[in-house]
């Protein structure tokens, strides 16, 4: 399938990355996977369908690489961000649901009562429900929350990057068997 006109937004498609044992360990995007290739770093165990040309190359759309030299990671844990928290709560309001843009991060305990910038303490809300709740906690503003907020670990956290586009990730994603 050719891509040269959509090249641009293709290059950043999610490819999963793999430690040497089939670990997950990373989402970069298909640029970053096709440098990574051409570096000799990983090996292109799955792609998409499309392809992605040069004057002198022709290549498959990374999907899932492996890396060729064992990257040790005790961590499952997931980076604090703002698009990670949005990520998590699946970009709406944890209040009332809402997927308006833009979305804030609020302390369920704001940070005057001593609430912490941490997973558990933060949600996503819409600027309409954060100015509403102000400095005071769910219960106090009487705006209970959709979910309570939880730490995710990396297994969950790709997951949730899963689209149509994805299945071959499932199985090292512990979503089905291989």
């Amino acid at each position: 399938m050719d891509t040269y006109y959509n090249s641009a937004s293709i290059l950043n498609r999610s490819v999963l990355v793999l430690n040497t044992n089939y670990a997950p360990m990373d989402i970069c995007t298909a640029k970053r996977a096709i440098c990574l290739y051409f570096n000799e770093k990983v090996d292109i165990l799955e792609s998409y369908k499309e392809d992605i040309h040069s004057p002198s190359t022709t290549l498959s759309l990374p999907s899932i690489v492996r890396l060729r030299d064992f990257v040790k990671n005790h961590t499952m844990d997931v980076i604090l961000t703002r698009k990670n928290l949005l990520v998590r709560d699946n970009f709406e309001c944890q209040y009332c649901s809402s997927k308006k843009t833009p979305l804030t991060m609020d302390h369920v305990k704001p940070k005057n009562q001593g609430g912490q910038d941490t997973w558990e303490n933060l949600v996503a809300a819409c600027q309409p429900c954060n100015r509403k709740k102000g400095n005071r906690t769910p219960e106090e503003a009487r705006m209970p929350l959709k979910k309570m907020p939880r730490k995710p670990n990396k297994i969950h956290y790709f997951q949730q990057f899963i689209s149509d586009h994805q299945g071959a990730w499932k199985p090292y994603l512990f979503m089905e068997a291989f």
